[in-house]
């Protein structure tokens, strides 16, 4: 039947169009949620309309990355990358549905253009791909669907492209002149940027909370026994309160490390186990193990940056050393840093210390949530730490992002 090909062509382009946008508009929706500087579910899952849900960590450290949006010093949270494929999609769409249309009488310069601008999405999914795999070390689901559509709509472009060569049409051929395809290339910049620009003239101004999370009651600790996390070029006067065996310590982190900010803040860290073996202000642990660990970081000394990142990195194996009993993790430390360490680790003295920084956090009526993040005695909002934090940063310590 002529024209089979390159309609099949068309009407596999459509599909992959709008699976692109169903995927891309989940994404922006879970960013857009977020506007609100509340925790929200997440769509993280391969099945095109599945529901959000709370089981969604790779979607989150995506969400949170610097990847994940433009601009993030001018607007909070940014200006998500997914708005740009939204609008893409969306033309991209449209123009499958005038290709389908017309069939085989399309004008052979409008698959040709097709076939090539089709091939941008499928280069975008490969840069981000590799970001996500090479820096993020994690894939996110919703992501993946953008891929997926991305590579159909490849494969649609390409083959319409050929077909349209070689495929005799029943009907005359409508003629274009070669300007039209500027035209086309022209509006599909147009419409992919539009859905960025609504977004960006519609953010919420969120420098009046930013400010608003509180500040340290009690300025010192007993014996003034912060943790020194060693930093090149101090700048900013930060205090952290973590927990070496805390996933969301982790991310944060690493984000920190990442954008090359923590380099320009003088940390002082407070450990703050969420394990009830030394945290009396928990019922049950959290993090079991957390307490052990965090007894080592204290014992790092000048090697304290060296061990907390040491704990985030093996923190999958240490916190299933951690349920097992606390005679693992004590191997695990005195592998890594010999028998000193582990001497330390079960010293009194270190269990008081570790005292002193738990009557910190509770006298400075800490949540009992961590990462906590001063920027000298203010409170830096716990939505402040991720979607915002970059934002908040040129807001209140804009030297450390130069």
């Amino acid at each position: 039947m002529p024209g089979s090909k390159v309609k099949f062509s068309a009407v596999l382009a459509l599909l992959a169009s709008l699976l692109g946008l169903l995927f891309s508009s989940n994404s922006t929706l879970d960013y857009a949620k977020h506007l609100d500087r509340r925790l929200h579910d997440v769509h993280c899952s391969f099945i095109p309309g599945a529901p959000a849900t709370s089981e969604a960590e790779a979607c989150r450290v995506a969400m949170y990355s610097p990847y994940s949006a433009l601009f993030k010093e001018h607007y909070w949270g940014g200006v998500p990358i997914s708005l740009f494929a939204l609008g893409a999609f969306a033309f991209y769409a449209a123009f499958s549905v005038y290709l389908l249309v017309y069939g085989s009488r399309a004008p052979r310069r409008a698959w040709q253009f097709f076939g090539f601008v089709s091939l941008l999405p499928l280069l975008a999914s490969l840069v981000m791909f590799t970001i996500s795999v090479t820096k993020l070390g994690t894939v996110c689901k919703t992501c993946v669907g953008i891929y997926i559509s991305s590579v159909l709509l490849a494969v649609a472009g390409a083959l319409g492209a050929l077909s349209s060569k070689t495929e005799s049409a029943s009907e005359p051929r409508i003629v274009v002149g070669p300007v039209l395809p500027l035209v086309w290339l022209i509006s599909l910049a147009i419409v992919s940027l539009v859905p960025a620009l609504v977004y960006a003239a519609s953010a919420p101004d969120e420098r009046p909370y930013i400010t608003n999370c509180g500040e340290l009651k009690v300025p010192k600790i007993k014996n003034d026994e912060f943790v020194k996390i060693a930093t090149t070029r101090p700048l900013q006067p930060t205090l952290l309160f973590e927990d070496p065996l805390c996933p969301t310590c982790k991310a944060f982190h690493e984000r920190l490390v990442g954008e090359n900010i923590i380099e320009k803040l003088d940390v002082n860290l407070v450990l703050f186990p969420l394990d009830s073996e030394c945290n009396w202000m928990l019922d049950s642990a959290l993090h079991p193990g957390a307490c052990i660990v965090s007894k080592a970081v204290l014992c790092g000394g000048n090697q304290a940056r060296q061990v907390l990142e040491w704990a985030f990195e093996e923190q999958e194996y240490l916190t299933r050393a951690g349920k097992q009993g606390p005679d693992t993790l004590r191997a695990a430390i005195k592998q890594k840093w010999g028998d000193t360490m582990l001497k330390c680790v079960d010293d009194r003295k270190t269990d008081t210390r570790l005292n002193n920084h738990l009557h910190f956090a509770s006298d400075n009526n800490i949540p009992v949530s961590t990462p906590q993040m001063y920027l000298g005695s203010r409170r830096v909002c716990d939505e402040d730490t991720d979607l915002g934090l970059r934002f908040t940063l040129g807001q209140l310590a804009p030297e450390v992002l130069k």
